[in-house]
């Protein structure tokens, strides 16, 4: 409808009426929750840690008990939760409306630690929009990222500081510290992408990552391999 309605229309009166449709867009999901959108390009700060709590709009912290069937070792699991529950990882994110043509971006911190032998990590997800990829940064810190398409099919990739990671569509994604100090990348993805956590929690990754003898090694999970 939109289309057909300014088909007569020069780029100039175009572009006037998308913003107005994009700005009417906008305040709908304004009011909805309560966040206030820029319309206009804007830069901010991300490099301190300090300036983590100003320069993004939102900050969700991953306690250990929030992360059951996630990690191999149940026991160890059960036995560090009780005894000091610890934050594994934290996204502070930018909010942004989670429709096609914008972008939503942030951080990841993944904590160092272990859970038994394996290495801590995020909880990992497909995007419900299996045809959208995404981009990893590499600020600080060592791990990998591991991925995994509906096909079966596995792939790590490390990070290291400086290194950018490409996940093409239709791959699950899962950062993993096996360094000594936090893990810290931005991220970038469509803003229709959103999150399918659902599918790993059912099925889980084909590979895992532990520590043997003081090397992170890739092998597979129980009743993957």
């Amino acid at each position: 409808m939109l289309e057909r309605s300014t088909a007569g229309l020069d780029g100039a009166r175009r572009g006037d009426l998308n913003r107005t449709v994009l700005e009417t867009v906008l305040h709908i999901i304004d009011a909805a929750k309560g966040v206030t959108f820029n319309l206009r390009p804007y830069g901010f700060q991300m490099s301190q840690p300090s300036e983590r709590s100003t320069s993004f709009d939102n900050h969700i912290q991953r306690r250990l008990s929030t992360l059951r069937n996630v990690f191999a070792d149940g026991n160890a699991y059960q036995e560090m939760v009780i005894s000091c529950d610890p934050i594994v990882y934290e996204v502070y994110e930018n909010c942004r409306p989670e429709i096609a043509g914008e972008l939503l971006c942030g951080l990841s911190i993944v904590h160092p630690g272990r859970v038994g032998h394996e290495y801590f990590m995020t909880r990992g997800h497909y995007h419900r929009v299996r045809e959208t990829a995404e981009i990893y940064y590499c600020l600080h810190g060592e791990g990998y990222l591991l991925m995994q398409n509906e096909a079966g099919e596995t792939a790590t990739e490390q990070f290291s500081k400086g290194r950018v990671i490409y996940v093409t569509p239709g791959w699950a994604h899962r950062s993993i510290n096996t360094g000594k100090q936090d893990l810290v990348t931005f991220f970038v993805y469509p803003g229709h992408a959103g999150h399918d956590y659902e599918a790993i929690d059912s099925a889980g990754f084909h590979k895992r990552i532990f520590d043997q003898e003081g090397n992170a090694t890739i092998v597979d999970s129980p009743g993957k391999g």
